[in-house]
């Protein structure tokens, strides 16, 4: 746990589709300090360049920059001047997505997770009625679900407390998540 005069760090995992960059939005909306989720853009960049799903083309060279993306905005969280800093979605989610397709890694992708450790996860669980695929997130219901699964196992393995924020509506869950920090 980080001291007292240090900035948190608070994650919010989940797999794809299942709130979390809605809820980061609400939280930048009222002020708080969030890094966005980093895969989207990198995978757009791809796209402009004519490399449709970057991560399934080339899943390795796609998690490095996904990783090293990551590891600078936890990095950077350490010079916010705010108590909090919420991020949407956090190093291990990186090993997770990994895994789900049966890819080897090295062990930077290990040590990086157990070098940079959130002060408080919450976790977003698969909900079909908000459910949406769009240009970025190719995934179906079922395979975010699956998703999930692996990004449970990833972050219970660097030994984080999930906190899972109720299904209802973003007020609800975003006054869960501030309520519970």
């Amino acid at each position: 746990m980080t001291l007292s005069s240090k900035t948190k760090k608070i994650a919010i995992i989940g797999g794809p589709s299942s709130g979390k960059t809605s809820i980061i939005n609400q939280l930048m909306n009222k002020g708080h300090v969030c890094m966005e989720e980093i895969s989207r853009k990198i995978t757009l960049k791809a796209q402009n360049e004519g490399v449709d799903q970057l991560f399934l083309k080339d899943p390795i060279w796609f998690s490095e920059q996904v990783l090293g993306a990551r590891k600078k905005q936890f990095i950077d969280a350490n010079t916010a001047n705010s108590p909090f800093v919420f991020f949407d979605r956090g190093l291990p989610d990186v090993i997770a997505y990994l895994d789900y397709i049966d890819s080897n890694y090295s062990e930077e992708f290990i040590n990086s997770c157990k070098k940079h450790k959130y002060d408080k996860v919450f976790i977003l669980m698969p909900w079909k009625d908000i459910y949406i695929q769009d240009n970025e997130r190719y995934e179906t219901f079922e395979q975010a679900t699956e998703i999930h699964e692996y990004i449970i196992k990833w972050y219970t393995s660097f030994n984080y407390k999930l906190v899972e924020v109720p299904q209802s509506t973003l007020q609800n869950r975003l006054d869960f998540i501030l309520n519970n920090i």
